[in-house]
């Protein structure tokens, strides 16, 4: 221990990878991302087929979205909490045992019931694998590429999105949906298998944690209100994303197959968003949700403005899938560096929180969207939104006055 009472922390350069197996492991941690997307949405293209097949409703198939998402919020910083005892390769190697089995289980499941089940298990561990593994990238490439790294991992999910759906549909349509598991299931267990051969087996930020050496990290006010941020920016979003299909069809007018073509339009559109995520954090930091959260807001409203023009209102929806992500890796690197700085101990806690705050807005967001759509109606999601951001936005400012004022203080 240090005179200032913070663990010691290993230099990285005496537990540093060499740099091929550093340039090795990244790329195996992008896999995995696309990987836990591609389980994460496989279901969402063979609805109809899996409703056929276990002879229930297409609500009852909806429960395999939501369920996981439910498990994923909830179980994430839970595990990342309890777990902080453990070194972090042997549980890394639980983690994506439990992750291939729950692949297994959905792919040969019986029953509804077991399928079920199996979503239940992906969602409480496909957080937690995540969270664990974005702690490996500052030492892999060092702090100041980490911003960008952790945003390519994260446009990976964003492509599985586009890619499986897709993909999943046009396999159920021409061979069997049971084909899409299949390959999801192959994807995971290889991508697991060459984790555990090339991930490093400790680390400069590898040490176990106590459950109040982890929860410490939460009595820092602006990783709350960064949590807060995430709730509202993405909250803004899925009040109209979370009916978006309904809304091109209803207020736009277009028919199923070309609401489908500019829904992977804008699967695409949050892929670059993704990215420029991780170069507006690197340039700018949290400073650069001042400006993306009235762009969003702005976008989301002329959404509204656009209604039934068909050109106007596609063009508006997709620019805001292109601002969508962009509160991502600028409030990850706030919740990374006051672990970093002052609670090194609950590294795992923080890379944990982007998924759970994000599936909390999500989940936030579509409830909110509901409530619009049995009242005021639909055509107005985009405006609602549109008020939200600009609470993002409040909240961005009073997040970088509490860092500032902590980092003071510290010093």
């Amino acid at each position: 221990m240090s005179t200032t009472g913070t663990p010691r922390i290993t230099p990285a350069s005496a537990t540093a990878p060499s740099p091929w197996r550093a340039r090795l492991s990244i790329a195996l941690l992008v896999v995995l991302g696309f990987s836990l997307g591609c389980s994460e949405f496989v279901v969402i293209g063979i609805e109809t087929e899996l409703a056929d097949a276990f002879g229930v409703t297409l609500s009852r198939v909806g429960e395999l979205i939501s369920f996981f998402s439910v498990a994923y919020a909830v179980l994430t910083p839970t595990l990342a909490i309890t777990t902080g005892r453990f070194r972090r390769y042997p549980l890394l190697a639980v983690y994506v045992a439990l992750f291939c089995l729950g692949n297994v289980a959905m792919t040969f499941a019986p029953t509804f019931e077991i399928l079920l089940a199996a979503r239940v298990l992906l969602g409480a561990v496909s957080g937690a694998l995540l969270a664990l593994g974005v702690t490996y990238i500052p030492e892999l490439v060092g702090v100041e590429r980490t911003s960008m790294t952790i945003s390519v991992v994260y446009a990976a999910i964003s492509v599985a999105m586009v890619f499986i759906t897709s993909a999943g549909k046009m396999i159920a349509h021409t061979l069997d949906w049971h084909l899409v598991m299949v390959a999801s299931l192959a994807l995971a267990v290889a991508t697991s298998a060459a984790l555990l051969a090339v991930l490093p087996r400790s680390g400069s930020t590898d040490e176990p944690a106590t459950m109040r050496e982890q929860a410490s990290l939460l009595t820092e006010p602006q990783v709350l209100t960064g949590a807060l941020i995430f709730v509202f920016g993405v909250g803004s979003v899925y009040v109209l994303y979370g009916y978006i299909t309904p809304y091109l069809e209803t207020v736009v007018g277009l028919d199923a197959m070309s609401a489908s073509t500019v829904l992977m339009a804008y699967g695409v559109a949050c892929f670059f968003s993704n990215l420029l995520s991780g170069w507006a954090d690197g340039r700018f930091g949290l400073k650069a949700l001042m400006v993306s959260f009235p762009i969003q807001a702005a976008l989301l409203a002329l959404v509204w403005l656009a209604g039934p023009s068909p050109v106007a209102a596609i063009a508006s929806i997709l620019a805001v899938g292109l601002s969508m992500y962009i509160v991502s890796v600028p409030c990850i690197s706030v919740f990374m560096k006051a672990a970093r700085r002052w609670h090194p101990k609950a590294l795992t806690l923080a890379s944990s929180l982007e998924p759970t705050a994000f599936n909390t807005g999500i989940a936030f967001g579509t409830a909110v969207g509901g409530a619009v759509v049995g009242g005021i109606g639909i055509a107005h999601a985009g405006l609602v939104g549109a008020a939200f951001s600009l609470v993002a936005f409040a909240l961005t400012g009073i997040t970088l006055v509490l860092d500032r004022r902590r980092s003071v203080e510290r010093a």
